[in-house]
């Protein structure tokens, strides 16, 4: 029983929670980047009185930063073994998908500042970076994990390996196995 249980818990762990953890630390540091840039234009460091320090304009240009950093941490350490060749492709797709998580964060900023009228920088942070990043995130996973790093890529590099050792496999003799000139005649 516990060796079965063993087993499971290894797969669940290669299979799913591994990736989230991963996920969960390149995210994290994501959202300091977020976080830090968005505060930074809405309290007007980079200069005021200009779109980038308006609660939208600020959300918009610090989660696009941080989609870039977190493109780059899940491409080569969360989501490697299923990263593409198709770098460019696979870059489009990540940015469409993150852009959707962005456009929950966004709808969420939108609502509680100008539908609602909670303006101050604390109901700010709070729409955006706690509750559209929570929904957000959540999004982003699944798509990320199934769509644009998916397993059944063709061009992923974990796709491709497996099509490799295939290959091997059907073309290539085994190790010990006679040859057709050394193979025994009847």
């Amino acid at each position: 029983m516990s060796t079965r249980f063993a087993s499971a818990l290894r797969r669940l762990w290669n299979g799913l929670l591994a990736y989230a953890v991963k996920f969960g630390v390149v995210g994290l540091i994501g959202l300091v980047i977020d976080v830090l840039l968005f505060n930074l234009l809405r309290l007007g460091v980079f200069g005021e009185d200009h779109w980038a320090q308006s609660a939208i304009g600020a959300k918009t240009i610090s989660t696009s930063v941080a989609i870039i950093f977190n493109w780059l941490g899940n491409r080569y350490w969360t989501f490697r073994n299923h990263r593409r060749r198709n770098y460019v492709r696979e870059f489009a797709e990540y940015a469409i998908v993150s852009l959707g998580g962005m456009a929950i964060a966004l709808g969420c900023l939108w609502i509680s500042h100008h539908w609602l009228g909670y303006t101050s920088l604390v109901a700010d942070n709070i729409a955006t970076n706690v509750v559209g990043l929570g929904l957000g995130t959540a999004f982003r996973f699944v798509l990320y994990r199934y769509w644009v790093f998916g397993h059944h890529r063709a061009d992923g590099l974990s796709n491709l390996a497996r099509v490799e050792e295939a290959q091997r496999a059907i073309f290539e003799e085994p190790e010990g196995a006679p040859s057709p000139t050394n193979a025994p005649t009847a």
